[in-house]
C-alpha cells in the first residue's frame, strides 16, 4: 500500500534504529506495542494477541521477532533496546498475562495486529498494521476507525455530544494540528499535535470523558500545512534540471521541507545512521554469535580469502560482498542495525555504498550526500509502491536496496540526479517478480545471497548509467509496474514461509532443528 503520508527519509526509508530479523515484524510491532501501552496508561494486567490465519504473521510472528518486538514495546522499550531479546521473559516478570490466537479474521492487510487489554476494571482494543520497514498504522482504537501513523502526540477522549462544539474549539488553535471526530455512543476526539492537549486545556472542554494520550513513535513529525517539494519522481525532473543538479541536491531540498529542518541538520541526522552502519560492519566483521540462527558466521572466512588472494579479482564488490555479509550477521545475532529500507535488505544499500567510498577515498560529505540520494529513491519507493515482503516479495525488499544503492554509487562517482534516477530504474527492473521464500522462517536464507546480488545489481546499473546506456522505463513507471506485480503475487511467495524455498525437506529440516523438535513449533510448521 503506497503511503499516504508524504515519507521521511528518516521515518521511511532510512530507519529505524533496531535490533531483531525483520522491520516489519520486530521494529513495526515494538511502535506498536508502546502505544498499545500508551492506550493503557502504561503496562496493562493482560494482553490478547490474535494474528489471522491467512495472513503472513500467523506463520512468522514468533521466528521473525513481532513476538519479541510487541512485548517490548509492552514493557515501554525502545526498538534498540539491549534486551530485546530477554522481552518474553521480561513480560512474564512483570506479571503480565499473555495469550496469543490464530484465528480467521479475513483481515485484508497481511500484516495486521489485533490487541485486546485490560488495565484494572477497564478493557481496551487496538488493530494496526505493520506496512513496511518498521512503519506502522493504527486503524482502530476501542472499536473505533481512526487513522494513525506514530508521527504526533494524540490526545484521544470521548465527548457526550456530538463532538461538533468541542472540535470547533480545538481546530480554532494554533497549538492543534488535526482533528478526528469518529464513533458515536460514545464520539470519540482525536487530537493530533506536537504535544498532548493538558488537563488544564481539557477542563475548559465540554462533556469531556476518559482521557488517553498516546506519544509519538516516529523520529520526524509531520505537522498542519505540510508540504514537500514533489512526491513522485517525474515532479522532481519537473522541479529542476536533473542534467545539472546531483540527486542529493533534491534529497536535501525534499527532507528539510518534509521535517522543516536546514540542509545541515539533515546532514547530521544522516552522520548519526553512519556512524550505525560502520559500527556495524566493524561488530560483523570481528565476529558474533546467536543460538536462535540458520547461518554460522561467513565474514571472516571471505575476509581471510580475499586477503590470501583467492578470490577472483572483483574490486568493489568484494569489499561489498564483505560488508554486506558482515551487516547481514550482525542483524542474525539481535545487534543493532539500521533498517535501511528494511532489516532484511538492511545491507545492501548503506553496505555496498560504505565499500564502494573507502574503495574510492570518499569524504564523509560525500557518503552523507550518497546516502541521502538512495533515500530519495526511497521515498519514491514507498510513495508509490512497498518495501513490506509481505505485500511484494523480496522485491519490495532487497529489489528497493538495490535500487537504492545503486543511485548512491552514482553519486558516489559524480554522477547526476537523470543518471541517478536511470540505475534505480534499471536496477529494480532488473528483480521484478522476486519472491520472498525464507528458509527455516527466519531473515537469513535466501536472505544473505539477496542482499549480495542486490549490491552487484547496483554495481553493475550504476556503471551502466555513468556510461550512458538507456533504461528505457521511467522510475516512476518502474514502481508502478512493482506495485501491480506486488498485488498479483500469490500469497504463498510473500513471506509466508508457505511456498519456493520455504518449504524444501532442507529448510523444514533446519526448521524442525532449530524448534528442537523433529515436527517444528508451533509458528514454524
Amino acid at each position: 500500500m503506497p503511503s499516504t503520508l508524504p515519507p521521511s527519509i528518516f521515518n521511511d526509508v532510512v530507519g529505524p534504529v533496531m535490533r531483531g530479523p525483520s522491520s516489519s515484524h520486530s521494529a513495526a510491532s515494538v511502535r506498536i506495542g508502546r502505544l498499545a501501552r500508551d492506550l493503557c496508561g502504561g503496562a496493562p494486567d493482560s494482553v490478547l494477541i490474535e494474528f489471522d490465519t491467512e495472513g503472513s504473521l500467523a506463520m512468522t510472528h514468533e521466528s521473525q521477532g513481532s513476538d519479541i518486538g510487541l512485548f517490548a514495546g509492552l514493557l515501554g522499550w525502545e526498538a534498540d533496546d539491549a534486551r530485546l531479546p530477554d522481552s518474553a521473559g521480561a513480560l512474564k516478570a512483570a506479571g503480565i498475562e499473555l495469550e496469543i490466537r490464530t484465528a480467521e479474521l479475513h483481515d485484508p492487510h497481511p500484516n495486521t495486529y489485533r490487541l485486546t487489554m485490560r488495565k484494572g476494571s477497564l478493557e481496551h482494543s487496538l488493530i494496526a498494521l505493520s506496512t513496511g520497514g518498521g512503519m506502522i498504522e493504527l486503524i482502530e482504537i476501542d472499536g473505533t476507525p481512526v487513522a494513525l501513523q506514530g508521527d504526533y502526540a494524540v490526545t484521544l477522549f470521548d465527548v457526550t455530544d456530538n463532538g461538533a462544539s468541542t472540535a470547533a474549539i480545538l481546530n480554532d488553535r494554533d497549538d492543534i494540528d488535526e482533528v478526528q471526530i469518529a464513533g458515536s455512543a460514545p464520539v470519540r476526539v482525536v487530537c493530533k499535535a506536537q504535544a498532548f492537549v493538558s488537563d488544564e486545556d481539557l477542563t475548559g472542554l465540554p462533556a469531556v470523558q476518559r482521557v488517553r494520550r498516546l506519544g509519538a513513535v516516529l523520529p520526524v513529525r509531520s505537522r498542519r500545512d505540510l508540504e514537500v517539494p514533489f512526491l513522485h519522481a517525474s515532479e522532481m525532473l519537473a522541479h529542476g534540471d536533473p542534467k545539472q543538479r546531483k540527486l542529493s541536491d533534491f534529497a536535501l531540498e525534499y527532507e528539510s521541507a518534509r521535517g522543516a529542518i536546514g540542509s545541515e541538520a539533515v546532514l547530521e541526522q544522516m552522520r548519526n545512521i553512519l556512524v550505525i552502519v560502520r559500527a556495524g560492519v566493524q561488530e560483523g566483521l570481528a565476529g558474533t554469535e546467536y543460538a536462535d540462527r540458520v547461518l554460522p558466521q561467513q565474514s571472516d572466512g571471505f575476509a581471510a580469502s580475499l586477503e590470501r588472494g583467492e578470490l577472483l579479482d572483483a574490486g568493489i564488490l568484494n569489499r561489498a560482498i564483505l560488508y554486506v555479509t558482515a551487516l547481514m550477521e550482525v542483524k542474525s545475532s539481535m545487534g543493532v542495525i539500521v533498517a535501511a529500507p528494511t532489516a532484511g535488505s538492511c545491507a545492501t544499500f548503506p553496505a555496498t555504498c560504505l565499500a564502494a567510498a573507502e574503495v574510492q577515498g570518499s569524504s564523509e560529505d560525500e557518503i552523507l550526500r550518497a546516502m541521502l540520494a538512495a533515500g530519495l529513491i526511497g521515498v519514491f519507493t514507498t510513495t508509490r509502491s512497498s518495501f513490506a515482503a509481505e505485500v511484494g516479495g523480496c522485491q519490495a525488499e532487497t529489489g528497493a536496496g538495490a535500487a537504492m544503492a545503486a543511485a548512491a554509487l552514482v553519486e558516489l562517482a559524480g554522477g547526476n540526479a537523470a543518471q541517478g534516477l536511470g540505475a534505480a530504474s534499471q536496477a529494480l527492473q532488473n528483480v521484478l517478480g522476486l519472491v520472498c521464500d525464507p528458509v527455516a522462517n527466519r531473515v537469513e536464507a535466501p536472505c544473505l545471497g539477496r542482499n549480495v546480488a542486490g549490491a552487484a545489481n547496483a554495481l553493475a546499473c550504476a556503471n551502466m548509467a555513468l556510461a550512458g546506456y538507456d533504461h528505457l522505463i521511467p522510475l516512476d513507471e518502474v514502481l508502478d509496474a512493482h506495485r501491480q506485480i506486488s498485488e498479483n503475487m500469490a500469497r504463498e511467495l510473500r513471506c509466508t514461509a508457505l511456498g519456493g524455498l520455504s518449504i524444501t525437506p532442507t529448510s523444514k529440516a533446519i526448521e524442525a532443528r532449530l524448534c528442537g523438535s523433529d515436527e517444528g513449533c508451533g509458528t514454524c510448521g
